[in-house]
């Protein structure tokens, strides 16, 4: 008796088709979540180095900071640091000379000294800095963005507070701004953005010479 063959009928074969468009539908967007959530992480993980590398940059400026006594359009000042609100700067700024600045056997033409200041410009966290530790005319300072999307930033300065004589009662106390011939005894940099919210650093300092 001979075998006879079936195929599918035309019902199966669609149904067969259907299941396999579904299951190239969930692979297709299995795939494009994981995608999707790798450029995420990426975006993120490089946000969060602009975030470590600007702190380190900070943290580096301020531990570095020297009572240097800047000179303004050619006239000697008694500033060493001077921070707060100011015109340059949509919040906080912050301006002082910093020590350890790499010349190796002096071949370069400059010091070892830099001025730097920190300002916020467009949702940008600005480091202002020179090739010269005073004010020099027609000589504009370098400009490097060291963090976007910043909404705020608050610079505090920690120093003994002053009776109504101008002397010391020997506490301390943080200041929302500060113009000294000498250093304060720690900086607070407040930083808000729009990735990380609030961040708070704090830096002691060693050189205050009080």
């Amino acid at each position: 008796m001979a075998r006879i063959s079936r195929g599918f009928t035309l019902i199966e074969i669609l149904v067969a088709m259907s299941i396999f468009s579904l299951i190239g539908l969930a692979s297709t967007g299995i795939l494009t979540s994981v995608i999707d959530s790798d450029e995420i992480s990426q975006e993120r993980f490089q946000k969060l180095q602009s975030l470590q590398r600007a702190m380190l940059i900070i943290e580096r400026d301020i531990l570095q900071a020297i009572p240097r006594r800047v000179r303004l359009d050619g006239e000697r000042t008694e500033i060493v640091m001077k921070g707060g609100m100011t015109e340059d700067s949509d919040a906080d700024g912050v301006g002082f000379v910093r020590g350890g600045w790499q010349n190796p056997q002096l071949m370069l033409p400059r010091s070892t000294q830099q001025f730097v200041a920190y300002r916020l410009n467009d949702e940008k966290l600005e480091r202002v800095y020179s090739n010269y530790v005073d004010n020099v005319i027609g000589y504009e300072p370098k400009v490097r963005v060291l963090l976007d999307n910043v909404i705020d930033l608050n610079i505090e300065f920690y120093v003994q507070a002053e009776d109504d004589s101008g002397f010391g009662d020997n506490s301390l106390n943080w200041n929302e701004s500060f113009t000294g011939a000498k250093l304060p005894r720690a900086v607070a940099f407040e930083i808000e953005t729009r990735d990380f919210g609030i961040l708070r650093r704090e830096f002691a300092l060693s050189g205050n010479g009080s």
